[in-house]
């Protein structure tokens, strides 16, 4: 595959993720909200995290966002050293982008309040470049077989450690894979600097950080695979082969959870598993789609999302969308019921973010990290 080859499924894929973080879940939970039902009431309950085991639509996203940069790593790669780039240069820029996402995650977190005492140092996009960072130093300098057994020996030792030792300060019997027992969270209240989200451990701590390197070495997995060149390998077949390899993961994570319960908040290594056998499902059937059988007219929504992720994550934080939508649809929804108006107010802020990534797209305007 041509390195300066753009994979619109990628793309796309990454705006559908970021679609339910710009507001989409909200909005799904308020039209569920109007016809309450089991069937509902299962639907608005996957637009949210779960509160310790199991696996919600939600606990998905952060993971497929991982692992969609991985994925676009061994193309990032190869377009680089096509331009001529030294190997000190690449290896310059993967540190870069690693130190600026945890820099950002900080300034989401209101860096710039100055209020050290409470400022949160953990992030979502803090984990995002740590994971990716050293996924991608490992995707430099180790062959295919031996990251293969990195990533095995990091799920293995992690979930060992966890499921074996608890945390030295836990009361007397409890679990080691509960809160009050975890060395994850052990360690989390031990050296992680800042205030932790839940006051006694960080869903984005630091021993939970090598699981979730792991997210994003079997995106650049996947990436690697895709780029190879053989006669052998077309575009469909490529589509199916990942869609096995999406059975196997999900059957593989699904036996681990016997030992170590699907938790996205320690990002168990069961959990891994799982998001990645959904990422790479997703990934297959968005590639063979639009990729492979070329449609892609219908991608334009999500592909100005995606184009922009990291763009509409932050924006949200610093830009008052909700002011701008209420501005425009607050009155309508005010003559509404309260249901309906919620639905009214949802909808509009979808729209308000949208059309200011628009803006963004029709000025060819991107950040990139």
């Amino acid at each position: 595959m041509n390195p300066n080859e753009r994979l619109f499924s990628l793309d796309a894929l990454r705006g559908f993720d970021m679609l339910f973080i710009m507001g989409f879940a909200s909005l799904v939970a308020s039209l569920c909200a109007l016809c309450p039902n089991a069937f509902t009431d299962g639907l608005a309950a996957q637009m949210h995290h779960v509160s310790w085991n199991g696996l919600t639509h939600h606990d998905t996203i952060f993971p497929l966002f991982l692992f969609i940069a991985g994925i676009s790593f061994p193309f990032s790669l190869a377009k680089q050293r096509s331009k001529g780039f030294s190997e000190g240069r690449i290896l310059y820029r993967v540190i870069r982008r690693g130190v600026l996402l945890v820099f950002l995650g900080m300034v989401y977190n209101g860096l710039f309040k100055f209020d050290f005492s409470t400022l949160r140092v953990a992030s979502v996009l803090g984990r995002i470049g740590l994971a990716w960072m050293f996924a991608a130093l490992l995707y430099l300098y180790c062959g295919t077989r031996t990251r293969i057994g990195i990533a095995a020996v990091i799920l293995i030792v992690y979930s060992a450690l966890l499921c074996l030792v608890a945390a030295p300060d836990a009361p007397l019997g409890a679990d080691p894979l509960s809160k009050e027992g975890c060395l994850a969270c052990w360690v989390d209240r031990q050296w992680l600097p800042g205030r932790l989200i839940y006051g006694t451990f960080d869903p984005e701590g630091l021993l939970s950080t090598l699981p979730a390197i792991v997210t994003a070495m079997l995106g650049m997995f996947t990436g690697e695979f895709l780029r190879a060149d053989s006669p052998k390998l077309s575009g469909s077949r490529k589509a199916l082969w990942m869609a096995l390899a999406a059975v196997a993961l999900a059957l593989i994570g699904w036996a681990w959870s016997f030992v170590m319960p699907v938790n996205k908040m320690l990002w168990s290594s069961s959990f891994t598993c799982v998001v990645a056998a959904y990422s790479l499902g997703m990934f297959a059937l968005f590639y063979y789609v639009i990729d492979v059988r070329g449609c892609r007219r219908w991608t334009l929504f999500f592909r100005v999302i995606g184009l922009n992720s990291i763009t509409i994550y932050l924006a949200q934080q610093i830009i008052p969308f909700n002011r701008v939508a209420n501005f425009f649809v607050g009155g309508v929804a005010s003559k509404c019921g309260e249901a309906v108006g919620t639905v009214i107010c949802a909808a509009g802020y979808v729209a308000v973010c949208w059309l200011f990534l628009y803006f963004l797209y029709r000025k060819k305007t991107f950040l990139k990290v």
